[in-house]
């Protein structure tokens, strides 16, 4: 049997990349999964039933509470990584650090984005960081580049989440990519559990807390929407500030469990974001309980989402063009079998069967190529 090995940036938080993770362990239960950081109170819990393996920075706790304070430790935590035993087939699982591995394996590295805080999203993400980490950036940031720019180059194989995404790695690298969507995991028909004092009807959105994902443009959005209610899950950098602002019809309920996410699917009219996603899960998980979605028109939500089917667009993240769009979506009948059936495309077993084919070295014919890059990022260079 080929002996693969999966190795992810860092284990902190609960997110998307995790969750593709977590099928990749499912394709290959035998897999090691190697990290840099790993805090189990903060990630998925199901990590605990495999090998993870942390590496020598795990053992400063101030990292596992916040991963940027390890830069720019990363590309030699990462270029010092051993395998043992040395297996046939490196998964790599990165948006900035794990595709640096050095390894005699056969490198099949799994991209959800170049690192935005080095290239076109770098002021955006810089504007969180404290005075101290952001002149440490600054320095370091030239030779993070040249190092991410020689990792990248490095793998045989070279996967990514959407054509968006394929865009801006090529870009980036001069790598093309091939397109891979993400698994939809969540279990429509799983148990739900309703989030005390919430009235069905309500408009969702699903989101980490920070500035780069516009959740401050939906909640003043709401300022004109006096009839509707808002659900905001997620927690984050921006959480205080967010509640300071948001006007009465706005709810932040932090982050929830997996049944009172499923019932949030189940009983909202339809969600809502306004980041720049790379992909853009949230979409499809609330597609597959039939319900609909208002994005922003841009990344990978042009390739997941179908407008007027599964969806409607709104052209940039502003109050007034979120707030129309939240209107056309509330005010019209949807078919809630053909949002699902949307939905039922980006299958889990179908994730799994292509992955093991990559790394059998047959993937299957019916993948989609990645496009041209994407003229829409000239800042992604």
């Amino acid at each position: 049997m080929t002996r693969v090995a999966i190795v992810h940036d860092y284990l902190t938080q609960r997110g998307g990349a995790e969750r593709v993770v977590l099928t990749m362990l499912k394709a290959f239960p035998e897999a090691p999964l190697y990290t840099s950081l790993y805090e189990p109170r903060s990630t998925f819990p199901e990590f605990a039933d495999h090998d993870v393996r942390p590496m020598w920075i795990n053992r400063i706790s101030a990292f596992r509470k916040d991963h940027r304070r390890a830069l720019p430790l990363y590309p030699l935590a990462f270029g010092r990584l051993r395998f043992d035993p040395e297996p046939d087939v490196v998964i790599c699982s990165s948006s900035g650090f794990a595709h640096g591995i050095q390894t005699a394996a056969r490198k099949v590295v799994y991209c959800y984005t170049p690192p935005r805080w080095l290239y076109d999203k770098a002021p955006a993400y810089l504007s969180a960081w404290p005075v101290g980490m952001r002149a440490l950036f600054s320095t370091a940031s030239p030779c993070l580049r040249a190092w991410d720019r020689r990792a990248a180059r490095s793998a045989d194989d070279y996967l990514t989440s959407s054509p968006a995404v394929a865009g801006d790695i090529f870009n980036v690298y001069g790598v093309r990519a091939t397109v891979l969507p993400p698994p939809l995991q969540v279990d429509a028909e799983g148990e739900q559990q309703a989030v005390v004092g919430q009235c069905r009807g309500f408009l969702l959105c699903v989101a980490r807390l920070a500035a780069y994902k516009n959740v401050d443009a939906v909640v003043n959005a709401l300022r004109s929407l006096p009839d509707s209610t808002l659900v905001v899950v997620g927690k984050g950098p921006e959480y205080a500030r967010l509640m300071a602002m948001a006007p009465p019809n706005v709810r932040f309920v932090g982050e929830v469990s997996e049944p009172e996410l499923r019932w949030l699917y189940s009983n909202c009219a339809g969600l809502v974001s306004a980041a720049y996603e790379d992909y853009g899960l949230t979409p499809n998980e609330a597609a597959a309980f039939g319900k609909p979605v208002a994005v922003l028109r841009a990344g990978g939500f042009l390739d997941t989402v179908i407008e007027g089917t599964s969806g409607v667009f709104f052209d940039a993240p502003s109050p007034a063009l979120i707030a129309e769009a939240l209107k056309r979506l509330v005010s019209r009948t949807w078919d809630g079998e053909a949002v699902m059936a949307h939905a039922a495309r980006f299958n889990e077993d179908g994730f799994m069967a292509q992955l093991r084919g990559i790394v059998a070295g047959s993937a299957p014919d019916e993948m989609p190529g990645a496009r041209e890059p994407n003229p829409g990022r000239p800042g992604c260079r």
